[in-house]
Parts: C-alpha cells; structure tokens; sequence
C-alpha cells in the first residue's frame, strides 16, 4: 500500500525540482515578452528557452505563457510565479553580496533599526567607536519611528532596535540605553522666554510645529494636551529636526525637541530652548530585542559596548 506523502516532504521534493536557471530565464521572458528577445539578451538558443519553459511548466502543472506570433503574456500562474521568483532572485543576490562581504573580511552583520533622537543624539560617536574596535562587523543602520522599530524587532526585520518605549513593546526585552530631556524651542525673543522654564500647557497657546504624527515626541505631546482637556493648534508636520528648526525660525510656530539634539543643530536659525517641567519630557531611550541571550555573538558585542557607553545606564538581566 503507498503511504501518502507528508507536506514536508512534498515542499522538498518539490524545491528540489526546481531549477533556478529556469526561473531567471521565465523572469526574462516575462520582462521583454518574447523567448526570442531574451534568448539572445542571456546568449542562449530560443529553443532552449523554450524547452526550460515547457520544463518548468511541466513541474509546476500550470500553463504560464500564452504564446502567440507577436510574443508571450503571463496566465494568471505566470502572474504568480514571476513574482515569487522576482523574490527568490532577489534573495539570492542579497545572500551573493553578504557571503562575499565575509570573504573579503566582514565577519559579522548586525541589523539595528532606530529612532530619530537615537541618530541624532548619540549612535554616531557610539557606533563610531565600536566600528573602530570591531572593524570586520558591518552595521545595518535604518531610522524609524519609535513604533516601527519596535515593530521591526518583532517581526524580525532587526536584530536591535533602539528607541523611546513609552508606548511599549510587548514581549520584547529591553536594556536601558540613554536618557534625554525633551525642551520647547522658540524663535530668539519670544514671549515665552521670560519664564526660563515652563510647562507644557503654556506652549498650547500658540501654534506647533510637530514631528511625524505617529512619533513618540508628538503621540506625547498629544496625551499631554488630551489630559489637560486642550489641543495642539498644529501649524505642519515635519519629519525631521533641522527642518522643525528652520520652520520655527521662520515663525511658524514652537516645537517640541531633544535639548541634547537641539544642542547639535548648530547655526539652524536664531532659536531658544525652554526647559519642560512635564514628567514626560524626561525619557528613556532603550536597547530591544526579542531575547538579548539569543543574539548573534556579534549583535551582543553591540548591546555590551552601548550599555557600556552610557554614561548613566546600567545593565537589566535579560
């Protein structure tokens, strides 16, 4: 009696049957729309091409191609495949570039995700300084959104994400990083720097110029004036630093801020910070990830040198 074939074993088989040089021709085909055409783009004999096509076809059990005198179009299969085997290709060229990175010497890959504020304030001397200890690892760095970082690190897309976690991460682990103090900046003369320091419901008079609405300087700004029954007479949304400080040196508005990064922004208009008295705009930058005992040795050679780095941080049990 023949034993049904388990799923798994059908997914090898059928991997096995699979033959890449076939899918870069298929992907061809399908970009110039003809056999002929890509025959002689990939120096191969048209009758080659066709008989890999009518190979693939024969181990996907589907039509992929309609052929006519004019060319080829895709059937509703061949729709499919061709972007599954875009995928695979791509794939394939990522992994191509990363093993030859190894080979001339890189010998590990860390992929970090993290916040404006992070960038800004302190990940170039950090990650300057680990670069110059650890010259074969490579760094991944990409800025997100707090949320998206986060995000980032529980699907998978980072091996570290760096971030505010006021709006928190679920089950993900966090090592303190940093902490920074968010302050009002005004243009030079305002009225509201008589006062040297303020809270926040006196910037709700006048008009913002806020981050990305889904940041989390502006989600808290926005909590804050919800709790004190106010809004934020929002004048533009930017979605960087330097351009909230030109915006506001133009007089459209006040704007909420990092000191440490404000502090950076050398010569970007004439401008003032105002400390907040607010609890929120104390906070705490963190290291995330899905388990710090499971990263890649390189990855925790990273977390060690930033929590080491930090003047004011100490090292939580993962």
């Amino acid at each position: 009696m023949i034993q049904p074939m388990s799923t798994k074993s059908s997914e090898r088989n059928f991997a096995r049957r699979m033959d890449l040089t076939s899918l870069q021709l298929f992907v061809a085909v399908c970009e110039l729309g003809s056999i002929g055409k890509a025959a002689e783009r990939e120096f191969i004999a048209a009758s080659a091409v066709s008989k890999r096509l009518s190979d693939l076809e024969t181990t996907l059990g589907s039509t992929l191609l309609y052929r006519h005198t004019r060319g080829v179009d895709l059937t509703p299969a061949g729709e499919s495949l061709l972007h599954h085997a875009r995928s695979v290709l791509f794939s394939l060229e990522k992994m191509q570039g990363e093993l030859s990175e190894y080979a001339d010497g890189v010998r590990g890959h860390v992929r970090v995700h993290a916040s404006i504020s992070a960038i800004v304030q302190f990940l170039p001397e950090d990650l300057g300084a680990f670069i110059r200890q650890h010259s074969e690892i490579k760094i991944d760095l990409e800025e997100h959104l707090s949320t998206e970082v986060v995000r980032a690190v529980h699907e998978g897309a980072a091996d570290l994400g760096i971030c505010n976690t006021a709006n928190g991460t679920g089950e993900l682990q966090t090592r303190p990083y940093r902490s920074d103090k968010l302050v009002l900046i005004v243009p030079t003369g305002h009225a509201l720097c008589a006062q040297g320091a303020i809270h926040f419901e006196a910037a709700l008079d006048y008009d913002q110029v806020g981050l990305h609405s889904n940041s989390s300087i502006y989600l808290a700004m926005r909590q804050a004036a919800a709790a004190l029954g106010r809004t934020i007479k929002l004048r533009i949304h930017v979605t960087g630093l330097d351009a909230m400080c030109r915006m506001i040196h133009n007089g459209l508005g006040v704007g909420v801020m990092p000191q440490r990064a404000f502090e950076l922004m050398h010569g970007v208009g004439k401008l003032e910070s105002i400390e907040l008295l607010d609890a929120w705009a104390s906070r705490q930058i963190q290291l995330v990830a899905r388990d710090f005992t499971t990263l890649p040795l390189t990855a925790r050679l990273l977390v060690e040198h930033l929590t080491q780095s930090a003047p004011d941080s100490t090292v939580l049990p993962a």
